[in-house]
């Protein structure tokens, strides 16, 4: 059976207004991104216990951390750099998760050495605390085709990997091109778009062909919903580019709501 968690400070910026989102939608798992706008990097451990209490006694696990190492400019890596890695895996032991989402930098496809090694030094880090950095396809960074994602999984031996149809669309790659690669993938980021225009959309009205990615995975696996259906704080740090959107929706709660509607549509039809 498929497994559903989410990006729930897409529905709202406080803890509280998250815990209500995924209570409403059934939802028992969050990929912790940020909490207040302030980004879960930023936490110290102190707030960390608070804010895992609080979904601990909510019913609610933290199936992942939704952090932004690796998105950055491959040259600013540095021992400060690692320093950060190492906080991120400490709180997720804080957090009682042993994954943590990363990406594989900009302003490095002429760089796959510094890239591999890079990565290799973070899984390392990563492993002392008994966590698993999970990488993720992002537009702009290396990992953001196919090809560029099947290197990483053959040559850094510990990365595991989650799959995101829209960002390969996104990067210009076809669904039909990406989607063998998703077999490899251990967890998957559901959000659509429309390729031609770039509009965000409710999962399976753009062209993810995430019906066809719902077929192929294994029943186990975890989908974590990342609607991007409405501006929510703390976008502008994770994407430099506007988001563009074909429906509009009365605030972002409603926005995530709809999300969540699309997914287990979907997951009816075709599982």
């Amino acid at each position: 059976m498929l497994r559903l968690s989410a990006f729930s400070d897409e529905a709202a910026a406080g803890l509280s207004g998250q815990i209500q989102a995924l209570r409403r939608n059934a939802i028992t798992r969050t990929e912790l991104r940020s909490v207040d706008g302030k980004s879960v990097v930023a936490f110290t451990p102190a707030e960390a216990k608070r804010i895992w209490t609080r979904l601990n006694d909510s019913g609610i696990a933290v199936w992942a951390i939704g952090s932004p190492l690796g998105k950055v400019d491959l040259s600013a890596v540095d021992d400060a750099y690692f320093d950060t890695v190492k906080r991120v895996c400490e709180l997720a032991n804080v957090f009682c998760t042993d994954k943590v989402r990363v990406f594989s930098f900009f302003h490095a496809y002429d760089a796959r050495g510094k890239v591999l090694d890079t990565m290799r030094a973070m899984v390392s880090v990563a492993k002392r605390f008994g966590v698993t950095l999970y990488h993720e396809n992002e537009k702009k960074i290396y990992g953001d085709t196919a090809a560029r994602v099947a290197d990483l999984m053959d040559n850094v031996e510990g990365l595991k990997f989650v799959y995101d149809p829209a960002n390969f669309l996104q990067a210009g790659e076809a669904a039909t091109d990406t989607l063998p690669l998703a077999a490899r993938c251990d967890y998957y980021h559901i959000k659509d778009v429309v390729a031609a225009t770039g509009e965000l959309v409710p999962a399976g009205c753009g062209d993810g062909a995430i019906d066809r990615l719902l077929q192929t995975i294994r029943d186990e696996s975890v989908l974590t919903i990342e609607p991007h259906l409405a501006v929510f704080d703390g976008y502008d740090r994770i994407d430099g580019e506007a988001m563009q959107h074909r429906y509009v929706y009365d605030d972002r709660g409603a926005a995530f709501d709809a999300a969540v509607r699309a997914v287990k549509r979907l997951l009816g039809e075709y599982m």
